[in-house]
């Protein structure tokens, strides 16, 4: 089931199946972020590495890749954590086709539940990215 919700950066389908995202945004074979509504969420999918503990735990609107290689965001937005602390997380990506701006009607079109609350459904800035391993932080995006 892909869920069309306004996540903490940007206009995303959400689903625990990643498959169905790429399917749906009709790409191949592309690895997509973890969203998790907590730091002990977060925990059960990867280790933290020690020097990084306290950034990532302060982090607001960043995905972090981790040296298991999972893409993996903690979401600290009240509005979109209501949603996700029923399902603690989802593997999500923008709701637009690969490599095109969000439209709204290929958006609705491809998911199975529309989730809205007072701010709509609108594109804005995604998340930032760094990889991480236990020594060395690198920015990606």
């Amino acid at each position: 089931m892909i869920f069309l919700a306004q996540t903490d950066t940007t206009a995303g389908f959400l689903s625990q199946n990643d498959e169905e995202i790429n399917l749906a945004k009709q790409r191949k074979n592309k690895k997509n972020l973890l969203e998790v509504k907590n730091y002990e969420v977060l925990k059960s999918f990867t280790r933290v590495p020690q020097k990084f503990k306290n950034l990532i735990r302060r982090a607001q609107k960043t995905t972090f890749i981790y040296p298991n290689q999972l893409a993996i965001r903690v979401v600290k937005d009240k509005n979109h954590l209501q949603f996700l602390n029923r399902f603690c997380w989802f593997y999500s990506s923008s709701a637009n086709q690969t490599s095109c701006a969000f439209d709204l009607a290929f958006a609705t079109q491809h998911c199975d539940v529309i989730v809205k609350d007072f701010r709509g459904l609108n594109q804005s800035l995604p998340s930032k990215i760094y990889k991480l391993n236990t020594q060395t932080i690198k920015r990606i995006r």
